[in-house]
């Protein structure tokens, strides 16, 4: 039976029974969250690859100006072009639908990540894979709400591309069967520590993608001159929102590490590392907030998403530590 526990009589140990069938339901619902989630990208580049000038068949300004043409449209089309209204309708109508298909795709890995709960009788992240996923739909639920705006919209495909890729590699090089978690981690601070560091990680996550994204604009101009100032403010506002939650995850770290070993700090290198991250997006913000720094800021929020991913795999996968709980 599901969640069942028993008591051994003669040693006091608690025996955790797992449930493999719905194990079996929560791994299914993760490979078709990966699944929705490649159609939902599919989807969005489609719908941004409509709004190019060679897919849009757009003409010059003056052209469609001199015969009583449409006017310029909000979206990212570039100086001195105007998007056919019927060009604008089709591109938008795949971002949309795309969109809505992240919203689904969120729902079965939020499927998947309940079920593993239920299998395992604890809270499931425990180990590398289920951190991951943890993760991954933090992220996808920080990009939807913050690309919520239709102009937006066509962004989350890179953000669903960075998911897709994550959830790939945890499914298939991290994957761990449904198994009660080390005696190290039985603790409520598991629920709290874990899940806040991982909500922030993954919100971070879709600010350093947008930065990411705002600096090949400024390269290289593809998403349009008005895309700069949305996708500097996106990343400014996951951040805004994230860091707080990182340091209160960091504290709350320091907390479980004086009851499980006995100090607040210990330099152990995922604390080192997660410290560094948080210098590093307090320099972000810092840099944000000074005149003529935009690039910069946007450089050091790059920065601060490889510490992420550094944190996330190198410090957990290579580098031995206290926090070596990888599972894998």
């Amino acid at each position: 039976m599901t969640g069942v526990n028993q008591v051994l009589a003669d040693t006091g140990e608690v025996v955790v029974h797992i449930d493999q069938t719905v194990a079996r339901y929560s791994d299914l619902l993760y490979g078709t969250a990966i699944g929705v989630y490649a159609i939902a990208m599919l989807l969005l580049f489609a719908g941004y690859a409509a709004s190019l000038d060679r897919f849009a068949k757009q003409r010059p300004a003056r052209e469609l100006a001199h015969v009583g043409g449409p006017v310029v449209s909000a979206d990212d089309s570039g100086p001195g072009r105007v998007v056919p209204p019927e060009a604008r309708s089709n591109s938008q109508r795949f971002v949309n639908m795309g969109y809505a298909v992240a919203v689904v795709g969120v729902l079965a890995q939020l499927g998947s990540i309940v079920t593993r709960g239920i299998a395992t009788d604890r809270m499931p992240w425990g180990n590398m894979y289920e951190f991951i996923s943890l993760t991954m739909i933090a992220c996808m639920v920080g990009g939807i709400v913050a690309l919520r705006a239709p102009a937006n919209r066509k962004y989350l495909g890179f953000v669903t591309l960075a998911v897709v890729l994550m959830l790939f590699i945890g499914g298939k090089y991290l994957y761990t069967q449904a198994a009660p978690v080390v005696p190290a981690l039985k603790s409520y601070w598991l629920m709290i520590h874990v899940s806040i560091i991982s909500i922030s990680s993954g919100v971070l996550l879709v600010s350093g993608i947008a930065s990411m994204l705002f600096l090949l604009n400024n390269t290289f101009g593809i998403f349009g001159e008005q895309a700069a100032d949305r996708l500097d403010r996106i990343a400014y506002r996951c951040v805004v929102f994230a860091f707080p939650l990182f340091g209160l995850g960091v504290i709350c770290g320091a907390i479980w590490a004086e009851a499980a070993w006995g100090r607040f700090w210990g330099w152990d290198p995922k604390e080192t590392v997660s410290f560094i991250a948080w210098v590093i997006y307090a320099a972000y913000l810092h840099a944000r907030a000074t005149a003529g720094w935009r690039d910069k800021a946007a450089v050091i929020n790059i920065i601060g998403f490889v510490t992420l991913l550094f944190n996330l795999f190198a410090i957990n996968l290579v580098v031995a530590g206290l926090h070596s709980y990888a599972g894998v």
